[in-house]
């Protein structure tokens, strides 16, 4: 049997049948959706003999410190959910649970859960697998420590009595890549506290390379982001970038591996290698000679995260990555970015840092046009705004609705077909430096104006949904079945939308656009960079 074995809940070894954006399907209440839609979208990972073949990178990060040091591959796994109790056995010391949202208080979830107050699917699925691996313990009277890390963990720290109810012997908190090894021997001697709050960051050095494939392809390019917005934990982390050679060598075992895609992951691409720590300015050429290396690989090259302050500061940063990457009608460039708020005061007020080199006053401004940019370079921005933010007022969620409005329109206006974005509100969530504030509850505390803000952002996802999600799932035979449901269910959330706002007391309006105009000058803020010149 195994020394070490690690495992993460089925919610996170689903592959959604390769659908953009379902894989928040986890964070759906349990109660509220269907059981059926969970069991036709989820097509798990593939496993040989219960081992994963691809697994989250985080949790491939974390196997690779422990085999750098002096955990043997024999003593160290990572099994398939549905298949870890054939791994766990009397040489077992640990169970080690990576998770995202083991608790169902994330931002998607909190938002679908009316403030946590009903089951979502990841909860679920997380208690499911804790207590299988409970009863393991108790029929082989075992010894073994169950432990949960990952992104998630903080929200076992907060709901302590739950943890104890599930019998998590420790809570790890934080990056723990340069310290896995002393600490699972610690957690193996019972030397180590309850909750592990790991302090400080690893090192660039201190990094391991993955030794086996990651889920989708996935490969760090950068930890942390340095642009210190106050309610983001990766946010205000150390900045540290990873060298072109190790991200390489990652991609190449994905692709012999049979992943023909790299998503490259960071908190905002853009600020890859970035030397001007003042303004933010991209450094273009590092940019691009990433996404250059990545490409020699696969076609399939894709961002995770970026800002959209960065794409209208380097609007030719971003045509030379499309001419790279072959973006164009038939192949888009998704990538996540925060919208947070229409309101220039909160953006300066939580994340002055977030819309330089523009100014707060010029944000909405900055998301108009950068997502020009975007949209004429064949990428799909999909948004995310905050309800509930602190200090938010009506008037502020208004300016965001209005602001929908106006990119939807403007857009159009401009680049007809081409035009494409989401926005999804996300309840706020307590967290970095706004960790005292109080849960965002939409049933309790929904205003007027953030039920407009709800209600346009819905509005321009359903109109998204019909006609721009072709563009996203082309090539996918599962769109044949899924695209009409997917048309009928934003159509069905749109009304359930307006009639629960009636019950509140709130009537849809409409809403005039913004006095807003694109206005993206054609010129290069980096004439000298012979890599964007070449494209």
């Amino acid at each position: 049997m195994t020394r070490v074995v690690f495992t993460l809940d089925e919610t996170l070894t689903s592959t959604y049948h390769d659908v953009p954006l379902l894989d928040f399907l986890g964070c759906a209440p349990y109660d509220k959706l269907p059981k059926w839609v969970f069991r036709v979208m989820d097509t798990q990972l593939p496993d040989e003999d219960g081992i994963l073949i691809q697994a989250p990178y985080g949790l491939r990060k974390v196997e690779a410190a422990l085999l750098r040091n002096g955990f043997g591959r024999d003593e160290v796994v990572v099994a398939h959910p549905r298949k870890v109790e054939r791994f766990i056995g009397e040489d077992t010391t640990i169970v080690s649970l990576y998770e995202m949202d083991p608790l169902g208080l994330g931002p998607v979830s909190m938002m679908f859960t009316n403030g946590g107050q009903w089951r979502n699917y990841t909860r679920v699925k997380f208690r499911e697998l804790v207590e299988r691996i409970n009863a393991v313990r108790e029929k082989k009277n075992l010894d073994f420590k169950l432990v949960v890390g990952g992104p998630g963990a903080w929200q076992l720290d907060l709901r302590k009595d739950e943890r104890e109810m599930l019998r998590i012997d420790h809570v790890v908190i934080g990056e723990a890549d340069h310290v896995a090894g002393r600490l699972f021997r610690e957690i193996e001697a019972g030397s180590a506290d309850e909750t592990i709050v790991i302090r400080g960051w690893p090192r660039v050095e201190e990094i391991p390379t993955i030794v086996a494939p990651s889920y989708k392809g996935l490969v760090e390019v950068m930890r942390g982001c340095g642009r210190g917005c106050r309610f983001c934990e990766p946010n205000l982390r150390v900045a540290r970038f990873i060298p072109l050679e190790k991200i390489e060598r990652e991609i190449w075992l994905n692709v012999r591996a049979g992943i023909d895609h790299a998503w490259l992951h960071s908190e905002d691409i853009f600020l890859y290698m970035v030397e001007d720590r003042r303004n933010f300015y991209p450094n273009v050429d590092a940019v691009v000679e990433l996404f250059e290396t990545a490409r020699k690989y696969t076609r399939n090259v894709n961002p995770t995260h970026g800002t959209v302050a960065a794409a209208l500061a380097a609007p030719d940063m971003i045509e030379a990555i499309s001419g790279i990457v072959d973006a164009g009608p038939n192949h888009w460039v998704g990538i996540q970015v925060g919208f947070e708020t229409a309101a220039p005061e909160l953006i300066g007020r939580y994340m002055n840092n977030k819309m330089k080199p523009f100014s707060p006053e010029e944000w909405p401004w900055v998301l108009l046009n950068g997502t020009y940019v975007f949209n004429r370079n064949y990428w799909f921005p999909a948004y995310t705004t905050i309800l509930g933010l602190p200090g938010d007022t009506d008037d502020y969620e208004i300016e965001t609705a209005r602001l929908i409005v106006t990119m939807e329109r403007k857009l159009e206006e401009n680049l007809g077909e081409r035009a494409h974005f989401t926005v999804t509100p996300l309840a706020f969530v307590p967290m970095g430096l706004l960790r005292g504030e109080e849960f965002y509850r939409i049933e309790d505390m929904i205003t007027y104006g953030q039920f407009l803000h709800l209600y346009y952002a819905w509005k321009h996802l359903a109109k998204e949904v019909i006609r721009g999600l072709p563009k996203l799932l082309r090539g996918n035979p599962f769109l044949i079945p899924f695209y009409p449901l997917a048309r009928f269910g934003v159509r069905v959330v749109l009304r359930q939308i307006e009639k629960w706002g009636k019950r509140k007391g709130y009537e849809v309006r409409p809403l005039e656009p913004l006095d807003l105009h694109i206005e993206v000058e054609e010129h290069r803020w980096y004439g000298q960079s012979s890599l964007v010149e070449a494209y």
